[in-house]
């Protein structure tokens, strides 16, 4: 369903690529000029879905400044300063229609998705990502996995070498536990791209909720969690080396999210 909201959540501190991120929040540093939200959002806009829910807290004018002035930013202008008059030359948008919603400085991720549960619809699922990982997913093969098995979760699963919480997936690709950072290498881990039913956000308490603790934990108990399984690129810009690296990826014109070519 291609009017399905994505919900991206851009409201954490960042602290651990603190070089930038007393300055700004997270997701708005920048990959080749341009914020890696708007990378994200660039994403899920070429395969066609272009609302977005985003999830605010630190630093969250930084956001709604970089969208109320977007206009001002990607087209030539002429100001006449004697008339006060401004005249926008090539006024290229992107289709966008963006929901900016301030979601508390120190709500945890589910209790952010919590918050927003109002501006969902209620028949639909919903995309849901976070504001900071890129990747080349194919969005519609993930949607027909999602609407395929009929649970109320999906997570994208991305396979990394023992850095973040490690999956147990069965050969039916559902996850029968989730546990987040053990010391095993290897292994499947959460890499976001999710679609969720609404129903999901029942699994969230409140405001001190970790969407990635109980939620996602109770969904696979109860056998409500699927992994879709994605072997190409993917890559969470966690530190000042990873930032580094897809920035190098950028510049080297070699950036495999860079879909909308």
């Amino acid at each position: 369903i291609k009017s399905m909201k994505v919900v991206i959540l851009a409201g954490g501190f960042g602290t651990r690529i603190s070089e930038e991120s007393y300055l700004k929040p997270k997701p708005m540093i920048e990959i080749g000029e341009k914020p890696i939200l708007w990378h994200i959002m660039k994403i899920y806009s070429y395969y066609g879905y272009n609302e977005f829910i985003i999830c605010l807290g630190y630093k969250s004018h930084m956001i709604k400044e970089f969208f109320a002035d977007y206009y001002l930013h990607t087209s030539d202008v002429t100001f006449d300063l004697s008339k006060n008059e401004m005249e926008v030359h090539n006024n290229y948008s992107e289709p966008w229609k963006v929901t900016l919603v301030d979601t508390g400085l120190n709500t945890m991720t589910g209790g952010r998705i919590k918050r927003i549960k109002d501006y969902l619809p209620d028949d639909e699922p919903f995309m849901l990502t976070y504001g900071d990982g890129v990747s080349d997913v194919n969005l519609n093969k993930l949607y027909n996995f999602h609407k395929k098995n009929k649970k109320l979760a999906t997570i994208t699963a991305v396979n990394l070498a023992g850095r973040f919480g490690v999956l147990k997936i069965d050969e039916t690709e559902t996850i029968n536990k989730f546990s987040e950072k053990t010391k095993e290498d290897g292994g499947w881990i959460n890499g976001g791209f999710m679609i969720l039913e609404k129903e999901a956000i029942d699994y969230i308490t409140d405001d001190t909720t970790v969407f990635e603790k109980d939620p996602l934990e109770n969904l696979a108990t109860n056998g409500q969690l699927m992994a879709y399984k994605h072997h190409g690129f993917w890559k969470c810009m966690d530190t000042k080396r990873d930032h580094d690296a897809l920035e190098k990826l950028w510049q080297e014109d070699n950036a495999p999210w860079y879909l909308w070519k």
